[in-house]
C-alpha cells in the first residue's frame, strides 16, 4: 500500500495530508481520500492544476510510494503584467 502526501498551500499556511492508497491509486483518488476537498471547498479539480514532484500531472495518473501531490492555486495576477508594472514604477522613481 503506497503512502503519499497531499499538500495545499495558501498564502499564510500549508496543509499536509498523508494517505495510504491501494496499488494503482490515482492522483484524483488520493486527493478525494485525503479530505482536503472537504476542508477547502474552494478547490476545483476541473480548474486547479495538480503537480507531483514539481511537474504537472493528470488526475488519472497513478501514484507511487512517497509521491507528494501538490494542489496549485490559481494565480492572483499575471506574472508578466506584474513584472511590467514593477519595471514601469522603477523607471518613474527619482
Amino acid at each position: 500500500m503506497p503512502r503519499v502526501e497531499i499538500v495545499y498551500a495558501m498564502a499564510a499556511v500549508q496543509r499536509r495530508y498523508a494517505v495510504d492508497l491501494a496499488d494503482g491509486g490515482t492522483v484524483r483518488g488520493a486527493i478525494e481520500q485525503s479530505g482536503v476537498l472537504r476542508d477547502y471547498p474552494q478547490i476545483d479539480l476541473a480548474r486547479d492544476r495538480v503537480g507531483v514532484r514539481g511537474r504537472l500531472v493528470a488526475l488519472a495518473d497513478v501514484l507511487r510510494e512517497g509521491d507528494r501531490v501538490e494542489i496549485l492555486r490559481p494565480l492572483v495576477a499575471d506574472p508578466k503584467t506584474e513584472r511590467s508594472r514593477r519595471a514601469q514604477s522603477a523607471r518613474h522613481r527619482p
